[in-house]
């Protein structure tokens, strides 16, 4: 959001805790949803006029990844993002740290989906400041559900947002999964999951390797075979570039707060994968 030529009310003591509940009720025309506004209903509009059969003209991010390992839970994307049969980027991030020790991706329409993850940050670190410690991880889980819910209307015109959401417990001392549905609904899964075009290709193949209490170094293995087997099987699913050194998201979240797998290590275990696909 740009913060020219914007105004807002002064805080007060009384100030409601949740920054997105108070820029919903002081100024509505600074959330994401506004600047797609002209595409909403309009009155006397039935269902079926609403929904399109043509291509949508945005890009698309495309397929991400969350399970558990022994220290905490990983999470993951690939780069590429798409519009209708072509490719829109192949540098796209869809993996963002919210705060020390959370962590989200997002699957859907680009715009809206990067927006909504710097919303939720913003909605983190505005708690904290106000209330002198961090919410929980379930209560940020669920303060993430409510922006999915919020961003509903624009599931009708193809704004589909679809995140995944990881953090560290500390009271339990694991790491946790939770996955949305476009509605808000918010579910944990203590295992693993995949969303995307390409979800339902990397499940198969977390499916067959996630294993209870994996090593960091076998997550992180796990993770890039399951996004490169999602690149073989789905157009929309970008696999690891070699020759451009272009490699996926993958992040680790534990005790110790959030931290970015290098780009050295991602090369090594593609490099590793792609030997192993070709012996085969």
């Amino acid at each position: 959001m740009n913060s020219e030529n914007v105004s807002l009310p002064n805080f007060s003591a009384d100030t409601c805790s949740s920054f997105y509940q108070y820029l919903t009720s002081q100024r509505p025309d600074l959330l994401p949803m506004a600047r797609w506004e002209h595409s909403l209903p309009q009155q006397g509009q039935t269902d079926a006029s609403l929904m399109s059969t043509r291509p949508l003209p945005w890009p698309h991010g495309t397929t991400v990844l969350a399970f558990t390992y022994d220290n905490g839970v990983l999470i993951a994307g690939d780069r590429r993002a798409t519009e209708g049969f072509q490719i829109a980027a192949n540098r796209m991030e869809k993996v963002f740290q919210t705060d020390g020790f959370s962590a989200m991706a997002i699957a859907g329409a680009a715009g809206p989906c990067v927006e909504m993850a710097k919303l939720f940050r913003i909605e983190l670190e505005h708690y904290e400041k106000l209330d002198g410690q961090p919410l929980t991880c379930e209560g940020k889980a669920n303060r993430l559900g409510h922006m999915v819910k919020a961003n509903f209307p624009m599931v009708l015109h193809g704004l589909v947002v679809i995140p995944l959401f990881v953090g560290y417990d500390h009271k339990r001392e694991i790491g946790r999964l939770f996955k949305y549905d476009i509605t808000g609904g918010r579910y944990e899964d203590t295992d693993f999951h995949a969303v995307g075009s390409g979800g339902k290709d990397a499940r198969s193949t977390l499916k067959e390797y996630f294993r209870k209490n994996l090593s960091e170094d076998a997550a992180v293995k796990v993770a890039l075979r399951a996004l490169f087997n999602a690149a073989d099987e789905d157009v929309g699913t970008g696999g690891p570039d070699l020759v451009r050194r272009i490699f996926p998201t993958v992040k680790l979240v534990d005790a110790r707060g959030v931290r970015d797998v290098d780009n050295t290590q991602l090369a090594t275990v593609c490099e590793a994968l792609v030997n192993e696909k070709q012996e085969t």
